[in-house]
């Protein structure tokens, strides 16, 4: 399952054994492929082009032209859908702010102290939720302003852990 959005407007699109449904109803298109960016689609009697303009893989966003008009649309796959569902949908971000807990925890391991430089994807700290350690990484590059957090202390889930 993942989620389109278009002009602000979302949609829930999913295989299942039936065909693609977008937002619960049943796809009944003919799509075909003319080369490999301009398509041809058919819906009931209504036949369209449409046109891969651009892909940006980072931000997930696509530009399409269908019948000479260009539309951005914004995908969010499960993964995407899942980090929103745990608070962590802004962590991707360029501009970091801070780092919160994902999930409730305790704090098994500190790597960084202010004024470290951390780049990103370097582990800032290890979390134990359920029993499991979780590492925890920095979502940019920036320097460590202040750690929350101590060890062996409990956190809740969004609560501050690291700030840049």
């Amino acid at each position: 399952m993942f989620s389109v959005i278009i002009k602000e407007k979302s949609f829930s699109v999913e295989k299942t054994d039936k065909g693609t449904q977008v937002s619960g109803k049943t796809l009944s298109w003919d799509l075909q492929p003319i080369d490999s960016k301009r398509f041809h689609l058919i819906n009931g009697s209504q036949s369209m082009e449409a046109e891969l303009v651009s892909i940006d893989r980072e931000s997930k966003t696509l530009q399409i032209r269908l019948n000479k008009k260009v539309v951005s649309v914004s995908l969010k796959d499960r993964f995407d859908l899942l980090l929103e569902e745990m608070g962590m949908e802004d962590q991707g971000s360029a501009n970091v702010q801070d780092i919160k807990a994902p999930m409730p925890g305790l704090i098994l391991d500190l790597k960084v102290k202010p004024g470290d430089e951390v780049k990103k994807g370097d582990v800032v700290l290890i979390l134990e939720a359920m029993k499991m350690e979780n590492i925890i990484k920095s979502p940019g590059d920036g320097i460590v302003s202040d750690v929350k957090v101590s060890l062996k202390q409990s956190v809740e889930k969004n609560q501050v852990l690291i700030t840049f």
